[in-house]
Formats: C-alpha cells, structure tokens, sequence
C-alpha cells in the first residue's frame, strides 16, 4: 500500500510540473513575438523600429474580428475587408481607443489559414508573399505598428493583423492611460496580457483534468 500511495504522489508531482511548464506558454504573446520579428527585419535593413501601440493591436484584432472566422474573405477573387468607417464607428469603441486619436492607417497586412503557425514562421511565410508586402513593410511612412492573432473558438483558420500607423507615439490610438480593452478570443501585441498561441491553453486543462484524476485515486487509496 505505501509503495502505491507514494508511486501514485510521483505521477501527481510529475503531472503538475508538466502543467506547470505549459502554464508558462499560455504568458507568451505571439502578437508581441510577431511585432519583434517585423522590427528586427527593419532594423536588418537599416530602417527604424516601430513603436507597439498597444491601442493600435487591439483595433487590429477587432479587424480580425469582422470576418467573423470567414477565411475564404481575405484575399484572392473574393476578399473583402472591413469599411474604413468601421475604425471609428465599432474597433475604437470595442477597444475604448478614443475616436479623436485615431490616426491614419499607413498600411495593413492580413493573413488566414487553417493551421497555426508560429510568429517568425508567420511573419516570414505567411504574412509577406511578395514585392507589395515588402514595400509595405519598408515604408517610412509608418512610425507605429500594432499586430492581432486570432482563432475561431480556439481552433483554425487562424487569422494574423498587422496595422501600421503615422501616428504620434503615446498620444495617437489612446486610451486615456488605461489598458485597451481585451476581447476572446485572440492575442494583441503591446497589452501586457496573459495569451497563448494555438491549443497551450486546452493543454493546460488538459493536463489539470488529470491532475484532479490522479489526486482522487490517491485520496481513494489513502482511504480518505
């Protein structure tokens, strides 16, 4: 009996570290991570970075969002996007980004696909294509950037936003000094919010679901 009470107190400890360490994942932004890779490709190319505005991110995925999980809109023969009127009229306010900061969107990338990829893979693969991609990207035009990355009910397609702006750093897309609000699902760079790319977070609770399985056994063979 003691050598299970005590093999059956290793797989708990065991199991807890794992869910632990995915726990650790569900913090990482990958809009935070895809911002990194876009600035490090402008700093390679001697141009400069941009400032995350986290203002900004949050209208990105409020963008993502107006596709309502469609994917088949984004691009080709058949994409549509988002009127500009939505900006003020429905992002700003879902986001409490004061209408009379806005500024002008100087260029936007928007990507969707049926499988989660990773920032760098994203930025690289998914996000810039072509010849227009990069004149985007190298525009010095931008000053700022916010990016959005998006599932539907936590499962593909997957969406990626980037919006660049001429704004003012910390007076344009402002928020009166609060954080903008966060929405589900969905990450935005800059917002200092707990978020996780695809499937860390089933993996967690997961993992916990067979903590709590694991803990009544033992309880059970203690006789408690």
């Amino acid at each position: 009996m003691a050598m299970l009470q005590c093999f059956l107190l290793h797989c708990i400890l065991f199991i807890s570290a794992s869910a632990a360490k995915v726990q650790t994942k569900v913090t990482d932004n990958p809009a935070d991570q895809l911002v990194a890779a876009l600035n490090s490709n402008r700093t390679a190319n001697k141009l400069s970075s941009l400032y995350s505005n986290p203002g900004l991110a949050c209208l990105a995925l409020q963008y993502i969002k107006a596709y309502q999980g469609a994917c088949k809109e984004v691009g080709g023969p058949d994409g549509k996007k988002p009127a500009e009127s939505e900006f003020a009229e429905t992002f700003a306010p879902n986001c409490g980004v004061q209408v009379s900061s806005l500024a002008q969107i100087t260029g936007r990338f928007l990507a969707c696909q049926s499988k989660y990829a990773e920032p760098s893979e994203a930025f690289n693969d998914v996000l810039i294509r072509n010849s227009k991609s990069l004149d985007i990207l190298y525009s010095k035009n931008h000053t700022e950037v916010g990016a959005a990355v998006s599932s539907s009910d936590g499962g593909g397609p997957y969406f990626w936003c980037v919006l660049f702006s001429n704004g003012k750093q910390k007076s344009s897309f402002s928020t009166g000094g609060v954080e903008p609000k966060v929405s589900r699902p969905g990450c935005f760079s800059g917002s200092n919010d707990q978020c996780n790319g695809a499937n860390t977070l089933s993996q967690t609770i997961h993992l916990w679901t067979i903590i709590i399985g694991a803990s009544v056994a033992l309880l059970y063979a203690l006789g408690i």
